[in-house]
């Protein structure tokens, strides 16, 4: 199973030094992937900025949205040329996890209906194919640029019937937060969609999950968590509890998501300070 690790861009107070640090020592640590967390109504860098800021400064780590709330985006035709500008610019590193979202407060900021975002989504990632196919758009020609192998690779996050359906469509799915438990019991969902769309060989299967460690890890943990989840009341708590706050913890949570058949899990940070590269590199690599 690979490991990622989490930008800071959604920690409070992330300054530019801390995520240029950041992602320079996770692509010397050996981490595979730097990922992001989607939110409009919160302190967060927007992902996409975040990803490019941070490909600037590395070579080789894998780029992902973990994920993008893709029909917060109403102009999709403006997504399909970030993401491929971002991945032409990377040499082909962004894998673009997307999902429709659960908060009503994005979504009012946004100017967007939130009881369509289902069939938001399902026509932009229809839209999404055909230009980064190259479809011919006014007298210009196509949108551009032209990214690599025809697109970003693409994944779906969610957890209702119709995620699967469109992680079938796509390279696989991506599991935005919940213990491994869930993440194996999900799986035959995913499986089945699978072969409902004929698809030969296997969906990729990604997971987000959440660490601290250090002085104070279990304090940061439940101050960031409790913060960021607030929306989900006193659930909030319970996943402040849960996330793994020493080195021995983190390293049974990344095990436990490696039997449940994950191939790839991106823990998230609860602090912006670079030195929790170190730390995370240490236990788990």
């Amino acid at each position: 199973m690979k490991i990622g690790i989490g930008l800071p861009n959604t920690v409070p107070g992330a300054e530019g030094g801390d995520v240029r640090d950041w992602a320079t020592r996770a692509e010397a640590a050996g981490f595979s992937t730097l990922g992001t967390i989607d939110r409009i109504v919160y302190a967060n860098h927007e992902p996409l900025i975040a990803l490019a800021y941070a490909a600037a400064v590395t070579e080789r780590i894998g780029l992902a949205t973990s994920i993008l709330i893709a029909p917060l985006r109403k102009n999709t035709a403006l997504l399909a040329k970030q993401a491929a500008s971002l991945d032409v610019l990377s040499g082909g590193r962004l894998t673009l996890a997307m999902a429709v979202g659960g908060r009503e407060d994005d979504f009012d900021v946004s100017g967007v209906d939130f009881s369509k975002r289902g069939a938001i989504f399902d026509s932009q990632l229809e839209e999404l194919q055909r230009l980064w196919k190259g479809e011919k758009v006014g007298f210009a020609g196509g949108v551009g640029p032209q990214p690599r192998d025809g697109r970003p690779e693409v994944l779906i996050g969610g957890n209702v019937d119709a995620s699967f359906r469109r992680a079938a469509q796509h390279s696989g799915w991506f599991m935005g937060g919940g213990p491994p438990d869930r993440f194996a019991a999900t799986l035959p969902k995913l499986d089945e969609a699978w072969r409902a769309a004929g698809r030969d060989g296997s969906p990729r299967k990604l997971a987000l999950g959440y660490y601290a460690l250090g002085d104070d890890a279990r304090e940061r943990a439940d101050g960031y968590i409790k913060d960021y989840y607030a929306f989900l009341g006193d659930y909030a708590e319970q996943m402040a509890a849960g996330v793994p706050a020493d080195a021995h913890a983190v390293k049974d949570r990344v095990g436990a998501f490696e039997d449940a058949g994950c191939d790839e899990l991106i823990l998230f940070p609860t602090s912006s300070d670079p030195v929790q590269v170190d730390l995370l590199a240490e236990a788990v690599l």
